[in-house]
């Protein structure tokens, strides 16, 4: 049965908002999902034939399980270690993919598939080690450097001279982690509160995080080293650019536009940072993709890694203040998706987007306009501003925005697959768009912006296919 979503949060939620109670209702059942999550691959596992998980994966897994099970009463509460470490976004990718190959359809694995679940389920031993050090547990296991790395999540990675897969012996005491392998000089690893460890070994590479988004708040990792950061590119589908691995100028540029991030945030309203600081756990870089002067940019969040933004380089504080507007409604419209059913309808792509050259599905839909309508509060409210230098640019995407998302709407409500409490969702976000027209943009802005969604129109109906002659019967 899905869990109860009070009037308040779903009325502020349809319109783009969330207060304190509503985002943390969404953080909590997101963090309960993800534990469950983690049970589900354990419960499998233990399940599974010797065909696809035999017994000494298994033990190692239950292994693993008891030192997270003893960081977390050795540090315990909420924000323990152990709780930290498996509600951390990139946590959902894993498990995902663990339990796809723990279940597979045909009841087997192939030898390949089962080599990669086997090298999956190892990655939950580093997983138990982090959580065990920074819960300052003393302890020895053995790790698996896959590929020659060996990532210890939030602590950084040691790369091997070896290409291939490798055991490390891990030693833990007092802030210390001693990397052993044979052949080779000992790694000293020095823990640092929050994100990052240092060690004066060139094998070594430190996590790296950016300051808090506002004085006092924790630091934003910025994840260029977790294996399961990027999703796979799946054949024809728009794919995102690849995982980025920063240089110190390129990590330099991120934490200039980084610093003025939280400003731009609040010039569309204090709501944004609040929600950002709320739902934001991680951002992982990715390459910047081919564009005018290499100026093109792509973002993305992951339904299964609840807390994470994938974005390229930003470009400009405004820019990836707008990226985080943009991809925080998503996650938000995604986590109450598994809250509440909000539509009935399947996944044919037949609907018009202003912002998508393709047809879309009445989900997609959704979520683009949801979206785009938080976009269309946010630059309003910078076009409003006293002292926005930019003043014209913010007129100019609030009434593109707002365009878009007014083409959109009348295929969201009138459609018979919305749910009562879709319906009331949907009936929210309507309110919400027209309260915006009460602040229009100036004539001139709103011309172009209707001129150009009626554009894109005709473009759009013009490459679809014809539909079939109709015949007597």
């Amino acid at each position: 049965m899905l869990p109860a979503v009070p009037d308040r949060a779903l009325a502020e939620l349809s319109r783009t908002e969330g207060g304190p109670e509503t985002l943390a209702l969404l953080v909590r059942d997101q963090d309960t999902r993800r534990l469950l999550l983690m049970r589900a691959v354990l419960d499998a596992a233990r399940a599974a034939g010797p065909g696809v998980c035999p017994e000494p994966a298994k033990r190692r897994l239950r292994e693993d399980w008891a030192l997270l099970t003893a960081a977390d009463r050795a540090a315990p509460g909420p924000g323990s270690p152990a709780r930290a470490r498996l509600t951390q976004p990139l946590m959902g990718p894993w498990a995902r993919r663990c339990l796809t190959g723990l279940t597979p359809r045909t009841g087997r694995l192939s030898e390949p598939g089962r080599r990669e679940l086997l090298r999956d389920l190892a990655y939950f031993s580093a997983i138990a080690a982090v959580a065990a050090a920074r819960a300052d547990l003393p302890f020895t296991t053995r790790l698996t450097a896959r590929d020659g790395v060996l990532t210890l999540p939030s602590l950084g990675a040691l790369h091997t001279a070896e290409p291939g897969d490798t055991e490390v012996e891990v030693r833990h005491a007092h802030g210390v982690l001693t990397l052993r392998r044979p052949g080779a000089a000992d790694v000293r690893v020095h823990l640092e509160t929050g994100t990052g460890a240092w060690s004066g070994a060139l094998a070594w590479t430190p996590a790296h995080a950016l300051p808090g988004l506002r004085p006092g708040t924790a630091p934003m990792p910025l994840d260029d080293l977790d294996p399961y950061r990027v999703p796979p590119r799946e054949p024809g589908q728009s794919a995102l650019s690849g995982p980025a691995a920063p240089d110190h100028a390129e990590r330099k540029r991120w934490l200039q536009t980084w610093a003025g991030t939280a400003a731009a945030l609040a010039s569309g309203g204090e709501r944004r940072p609040a929600e950002a600081l709320a739902l934001l756990r991680c951002l992982v870089p990715l390459e910047t993709p081919p564009g005018a002067d290499g100026r093109g940019s792509c973002s993305a969040t992951r339904r299964e890694a609840f807390g994470a933004l994938l974005s390229s380089a930003p470009a400009t504080p405004v820019a990836f203040a707008a990226t985080l507007v943009h991809e925080l409604q998503h996650t938000k419209l995604a986590a109450l998706s598994e809250m509440v059913e909000l539509h009935r309808a399947g996944p044919e792509a037949r609907y018009f987007a202003p912002w998508r050259p393709d047809p879309r599905p009445y989900d997609g839909l959704l979520q683009g306009a949801y979206s785009h309508l938080a976009l269309a509060d946010f630059f309003q409210r910078r076009a409003l501003a006293a002292g926005t230098a930019d003043r014209a640019q913010a007129w100019a995407a609030h009434a593109r925005y707002q365009a878009q998302v007014a083409a959109a709407l009348p295929a969201l409500v009138g459609s018979p697959d919305l749910t009562p409490v879709g319906r009331r969702f949907v009936d929210g976000m309507v309110a919400a768009h027209e309260r915006l027209a009460a602040n229009p943009a100036p004539r001139g802005y709103a011309a172009r912006a209707q001129a150009y969604v009626k554009a894109v129109r005709a473009l759009w109906t013009q490459r679809q296919p014809p539909a079939p002659p109709l015949t007597n019967r």
